[in-house]
């Protein structure tokens, strides 16, 4: 049986954060309709500029809550957050591309709630899966390299038994993990530093779920982790 661990390191950090689970099983993450998820990505797009009401991008508070969030670890010189990511474009008048259906999803979920969202292949896991410090070896290999880029010592990392499987917290995932069109059971995290905002989450959780059934069948499972509840079974 495969668990997902909030390591207490990551508390000592952020004691009030609350990470959101959806674990999907049984999906059909196949591309069948890539119009309906062109249209939901700009439904989204249009819904989060609500987000942005303050000209200057960086003063906008879900902006911020993220930068504060990142100056309490190790990281590279000018990583930012995922939300944030998505925001600049949206901010800077470009569109998100389909991906697949899954990222699609998470991403269309991402922008509506301005909050940080990623998802993994369970099957790719090895081992537990763990949000912690990094020790500053372990293996990881993104999207348009071929060579392992480490995180730093002390950097947030998700990682397994094999290495990191994103790098710093919500910045950059692994190819070794990532969701395709061939992906059956995913891990898909939602994740909050902002206390206010603990309904939103819930309600981000939910609309996850429930898109990611509608869509693409199986079953998914919602489980929020936090200071008091560590860890969860996950296959």
């Amino acid at each position: 049986m495969k668990k997902f661990i909030v390591e207490d390191e990551f508390w000592n950090l952020f004691p009030d954060a609350k990470i959101g689970i959806v674990v999907c099983h049984d999906i059909d993450n196949s591309i069948k309709d890539k119009e309906k998820y062109k249209a939901m990505i700009s439904d989204a797009e249009k819904e989060a500029l609500k987000y942005l009401s303050n000209p200057e991008f960086s003063s906008n508070e879900v902006i911020q809550v993220w930068r504060e969030a990142f100056k309490k670890f190790k990281t590279k010189k000018g990583v930012r957050s995922s939300i944030e990511a998505l925001l600049k474009r949206i901010h800077n008048g470009n569109h998100l591309g389909t991906i697949n259906p899954l990222v699609d999803i998470y991403n269309s979920i991402s922008l509506r709630y301005a909050l940080p969202c990623g998802g993994e292949d369970m099957d790719k896991f090895v081992g537990d899966i763990r949000l912690t410090k990094a020790v500053g070896d372990e293996d990881f290999i993104t999207l348009g390299s071929d060579k392992s880029e480490p995180p730093y010592e002390g950097e947030i990392i998700y990682k397994d038994n094999a290495g990191a499987i994103c790098r710093c917290w919500n910045w950059r995932e692994s190819v070794r993990t990532m969701l395709t069109e061939s992906t059956r059971n995913a891990f898909l995290c939602i994740e909050l530093v902002d206390e206010k905002r603990l309904q939103d989450l819930g309600s981000a959780l939910r609309d996850l779920a429930q898109m990611v059934q509608e869509n693409l069948g199986g079953t998914s499972k919602i489980s929020i982790l936090d200071i008091n509840n560590k860890e969860i079974s996950i296959m």
